[in-house]
Order: C-alpha cells, then sequence, then structure tokens
C-alpha cells in the first residue's frame, strides 16, 4: 500500500510539492496522516499527507510570513517549521502524531527532518493530558450530544448544550483577555418560549473588556448552540458512521497520551489495539437505535482512569524545556539563514 501512496504522489495533483515557494527544497520531512497514520484505515479512505517544511531566510531575517500550505483536494497540510514548534510544545494531537508514525510511512526526510524526528523527546510533557484529554472530552461530547438530541428529554438536552459551553470556556483564557470567575454566569431556568420546558440563561458583567475578544468568545458559544441543532432530521446511516469515528478516536487519543505518559513515546500507528479500533469503527458498541451500549462508556471511564493514573506516576517535566527546544529551533534557522540549507 506504501508503494502505491508514493506512486500516487508523483501524479500531477500533488506536483505542489515540487513547485510551491514555500516548499520545493524546504520540505523536511512528508508523511501519511489520518487513518492511514493509525492504521484504521477502510477501502474508501482518504490519503491525507502531512508534514513539515524549513522557513527560508526571508521568513526569518525579512519581511514574509509563511505558515502553512494547504491543498484541500489532495488532504495535504505541510506546517512551517516555525508554525509547528509552537504546536509541538503542547503536544497538540493533530502535530504530536506527525512525530511518531511508521518508519516506512515517511515518504521523504530531509537531514533536518530527521533531526527533528529524532528530537520528538524535547515536546513531550505533562501538557498531554490537557490536549489529549481535551480533544477526547471534544469527541465524547459530540457522541453525547448527538445522542441526546435523538433520545433524551429536552432538559437533558439543554445540559449537554450546557456543559459542551462551559468546557469550552475553560480554554478562553488562552486567545482571550482574562475576565474575572462569574463573570459570565451560564445557568437553566424555566423557558418562557412555548416550544421550551427550560433553556440555557446567563448572566453577564463584564467592564472594559474588548470588544474584538467578546465578539469571539460569543462566537465560540453561539458554533457550540449552532451545531447541537445540526443532526435534526439528520441522515442516520451516515451520520452514524461519523458517531462511530468519533468514538474509534476518542479511545485511540486516549491508548496515545498513555504512551506519552508511560513511555515517553510516541505511537501514532496502533498496531496492537488495531482490532479493538475497527471494531468501534465498524459500529460493534453501537445499539440498533443508535445509541452505545454502556460497555462502551464503561471502557471510556477506564482509559479515562488510566490517563489519569498514567499522570500521577509519569517521568515527563509538567512542561517541556524550552532552553533545548529554542537551542535547536536557533541550530535549525541558522542553517537555512547561512545557506547550509534549504
Amino acid at each position: 500500500m506504501i508503494q502505491q501512496i508514493k506512486k500516487a504522489l508523483q501524479q500531477p495533483n500533488y506536483d505542489f510539492l515540487k513547485t510551491n515557494e514555500h516548499l520545493k527544497n524546504k520540505i523536511m520531512f512528508i508523511t501519511l496522516g489520518g487513518s492511514y497514520a493509525y492504521g484504521t484505515n477502510v477501502e474508501n479512505s482518504d490519503i491525507d499527507i502531512r508534514g513539515c517544511a524549513l522557513n527560508s531566510k526571508s521568513d526569518l531575517i525579512g519581511m514574509s510570513q509563511f505558515e502553512q500550505v494547504i491543498d484541500t483536494s489532495t488532504d495535504t497540510v505541510i506546517y512551517a517549521f516555525n508554525k509547528l514548534i509552537p504546536l509541538l510544545l503542547n503536544c497538540n494531537p493533530n502535530c504530536i502524531e506527525l512525530l511518531g508514525c511508521k518508519k516506512d510511512h515517511y515518504i521523504y526526510v530531509s537531514p533536518e527532518g530527521k533531526q527533528l524526528l529524532q528530537n520528538y523527546k524535547l515536546f513531550l510533557s505533562q501538557k498531554a493530558v490537557h490536549s489529549f484529554g481535551g480533544y477526547a472530552d471534544a469527541q465524547l461530547r459530540r457522541l453525547q450530544n448527538a445522542l441526546a438530541r435523538d433520545t433524551y428529554p429536552q432538559y437533558e438536552k439543554e445540559k449537554h448544550i450546557l456543559n459542551s459551553v462551559k468546557s469550552a470556556m475553560y480554554s478562553f483564557e488562552q486567545r482571550y483577555q482574562h475576565f474575572e470567575n462569574g463573570s459570565i454566569n451560564l445557568y437553566i431556568d424555566t423557558s418562557q418560549k412555548e416550544n421550551l420546558d427550560s433553556e440555557i440563561y446567563m448572566d453577564i458583567a463584564l467592564n472594559h473588556y474588548p470588544l474584538r475578544d467578546y465578539k469571539g468568545l460569543w462566537a465560540e458559544m453561539h458554533n457550540i448552540v449552532k451545531d447541537y441543532a445540526k443532526l435534526n432530521g439528520r441522515n442516520h446511516k451516515k451520520d452514524n458512521e461519523h458517531l462511530n469515528k468519533h468514538a474509534m478516536h476518542l479511545i485511540r487519543l486516549y491508548l496515545m497520551c498513555i504512551d506519552i505518559l508511560e513511555k515517553q513515546e510516541i505511537n501514532t500507528y496502533r498496531e496492537k489495539e488495531h482490532d479493538l479500533l475497527m471494531n468501534i469503527r465498524n459500529g460493534k458498541y453501537q445499539n440498533e437505535y443508535g445509541t452505545f451500549q454502556n460497555e462502551f462508556f464503561e471502557m471510556v471511564d477506564e482509559y479515562q482512569h488510566n490517563m489519569e493514573q498514567a499522570m500521577k506516576h509519569t517521568a515527563l517535566p509538567k512542561t517541556p524545556n524550552y532552553k533545548k527546544v529554542e537551542e535547536f529551533v536557533m541550530y535549525i534557522n541558522e542553517k537555512v539563514i547561512t545557506g547550509e540549507c534549504g
């Protein structure tokens, strides 16, 4: 299969890898992403290509800016080196997994790319719990919310929306100006609308707060409410496929995080758990009417518990060694500036 994928990359629709001014001879590595990278691909799975490219001299000491190249027609994302590093430092699951793919899944690796892959431990820290746990929590909320749309009383549906919004608010401080705890208070109360028994209300007391930041956090809360309503009148067969995929990724995220905490390893390809993950994806734990069996949620609780225990006993530092990472970044970028690479 990997030979077929390498052959596919020689087709004209991938010529941008050779012609794009930000890529060409600047690519550090190219690897598989998505289901092929995890080993959970099926017959109709798309080929996702991921990678990293050096910043150019003009990016580093000039006026140019380059963060990533995205080609939607081929499901390709190539990050700029300086864009990828902060994401790796935060143990972003979609990025840290690029450093732990199967060896034969790396389609191309430059000498500098090899150094980045070899130094993967620089980016591992206890931040993995929050990043992977946050992604896993988002997957779980998608499952719970989708099921609640179909089977729960209206009050329970409101509770799920409220919990989703509150979970999102934990990360607001990373992107918006801080506001005092309690300044935005969300709660459920009796609705005055004829078609609702209850609904979410909010009390807001913000002083001297930036309008643009408020617009951003309001948009995020609005999108959660809007997304929640999308599956009304949904195509159950098609959506059940998506729900099973969410369920599979939920478990996969826990598995990867536990490996990082216990072994200080990034194992993107889940060979040992292949059958378990594929059983979830193929609907083994889904009931006839689309809900999930208790066995699945017991499994979720077990892996969440295992992750929390791994956190307590991990040898990883709370945060990465930023000084060492900075030295590595300076070393790579200095080679670009002096013309040794890129």
